[in-house]
C-alpha cells in the first residue's frame, strides 16, 4: 500500500501553492479549503482571502466536509452597490467534485465563477467508529504513519490498519478525483478524471438484500435507533439547499417533532427519496452525525435502484441531465410494482 502520509503531505503543499497563485493573480476572490478542527479527529471548512492566510490550509484523511456545501446560495460581494458573484476557488476531491456537477445541473452553483484545486483522495477516517471503540477516552492527536491510523491519548497508543478504518463509502468509491469532462478543463487546476460513468456490482448490499422485508425492517431500525433528529445530515449535505426542508413546514405539517421511530423513520426515508438520484457519495451526512449513525447503507441501496433503472450516477456526466429533471410520456413505470 503507498505511503498515506506523503500523499498527505504532496496534496496539501500542492494546495498551498495553487491557492497562493490563484489569489496572488487575482483569478479567485477566495478559497474555500480544510483548516485544523477543534478536535484532533476533525478538520474545519475555512474561507481563505488573503496570501498570508494559506499557511492555514490543510489536507489530511479526516477533512470529512463536502466543502461545495458552502456555495449554495452563491457567494457575492458588493461593488457600487451591486451585488457580484464572487470568483471561488474551491479544495475538490472526487465527491466534492461530483457534488459541483450536479449541482450546476440543478442550476445552483456557476460553475464559470469557479476553480476547482483537484486533489486525489486516498479516503477519510471513520472517526465515529474509532471513538466507540476507546469506550470515551479522550483522544488528543490521531495521524496516519504509511497504513496506519495512530491514535494517542493521555496514557494509551492504539493502531488500527488504514484501509479497514476508513468510511464504508470510502472503500466502494471510484472518483478519487474531480470527473471533469473536455468542456469544463479550464477550470480546473490540478488532477482530475474524465470519467463519465462507472461500473458498479454493489456487493456492499449483498447481505442486506439477502434479507426479508422483516428483517430488512429491523436492519433499518436498529440503524436509525440512536438517531435525535438534530438534522446535522441534512446540514452537512451539499444536495440539502432548500430554502424551508419539509420537515420545518407547518403548513401542512408532514410529521411531528418528536425522537419517536415512526417519525426518525418519515425524516430519513422521505429525506432519502429526496437525495435519490442526486447523492454524491460523500458521507458527509454520515461523518456529521453526532451518534455515527452510518447512513451509507439507505444512499447506497437507492444508488443503485437509480443506475439499475436509468443507468445514471450523480455528478459524473456535466451532459447529461439528472433523470429526476426529466419526464416523458413512455417513461416506464415498473417503479410502481413490487420490487422481486
Amino acid at each position: 500500500m503507498n505511503d498515506i502520509s506523503e500523499e498527505n503531505l504532496k496534496n496539501e503543499e500542492f494546495i498551498k501553492n495553487i491557492s497562493r497563485d490563484l489569489l496572488r493573480q487575482k483569478k479567485v476572490d477566495l478559497i474555500i479549503g480544510y483548516g485544523k478542527g477543534t478536535i484532533p479527529t476533525n478538520s474545519a471548512p475555512i474561507f481563505v482571502r488573503k496570501e498570508e492566510d494559506i499557511k492555514k490550509l490543510i489536507w489530511n484523511n479526516m477533512c470529512h466536509a463536502n466543502l461545495a456545501r458552502y456555495l449554495v446560495p452563491p457567494l457575492v460581494k458588493y461593488v457600487n452597490g451591486d451585488k457580484i458573484d464572487l470568483k471561488v476557488g474551491i479544495v475538490s476531491k472526487g465527491c466534492v467534485g461530483r457534488a459541483l456537477i450536479h449541482l450546476a445541473k440543478e442550476n445552483q452553483v456557476n460553475l464559470e465563477n469557479i476553480k476547482i484545486i483537484g486533489i486525489t483522495c486516498n479516503g477519510m477516517i471513520n472517526r465515529r467508529r474509532i471513538e466507540k471503540e476507546l469506550c470515551g477516552k479522550e483522544i488528543l492527536n490521531i495521524s496516519v504513519s504509511k497504513d496506519k491510523v495512530i491514535v494517542e491519548g493521555h496514557d494509551f497508543k492504539e493502531s488500527y490498519n488504514f484501509k479497514d478504518y476508513i468510511n464504508e463509502l470510502c472503500k466502494t468509491c471510484q472518483i478519487k478525483e474531480p470527473p471533469i469532462s473536455s468542456s469544463l478543463k479550464d477550470i480546473i487546476e490540478g488532477s482530475y478524471m474524465e470519467k463519465t460513468s462507472i461500473e458498479d456490482d454493489f456487493k456492499d448490499l449483498s447481505d442486506y438484500e439477502s434479507k426479508n422485508p422483516e428483517e430488512k425492517f429491523k436492519i433499518i431500525e436498529g440503524l436509525l435507533s440512536e438517531c435525535t433528529r438534530c438534522y446535522a445530515c441534512r446540514e452537512a449535505c451539499p444536495m440539502c439547499y432548500c430554502n424551508l426542508c419539509f420537515v420545518d413546514q407547518n403548513r401542512p405539517i408532514w410529521f411531528g417533532k418528536t425522537t419517536e421511530m415512526s417519525e426518525i423513520f418519515s425524516f430519513h426515508l422521505i429525506r432519502a427519496m429526496h437525495m435519490a438520484g442526486r447523492c454524491v457519495a460523500c458521507g458527509s451526512c454520515s461523518s456529521a452525525c453526532p451518534m455515527g449513525i452510518d447512513l451509507n447503507l439507505i444512499n447506497r441501496k437507492l444508488e443503485k435502484i437509480v443506475k439499475q433503472r436509468f443507468d445514471f450516477t450523480a455528478g459524473l456526466n456535466p451532459d447529461v441531465v439528472p433523470p429526476m429533471m426529466t419526464q416523458k410520456m413512455s417513461d416506464n413505470e415498473d417503479f410502481m410494482l413490487e420490487e422481486h
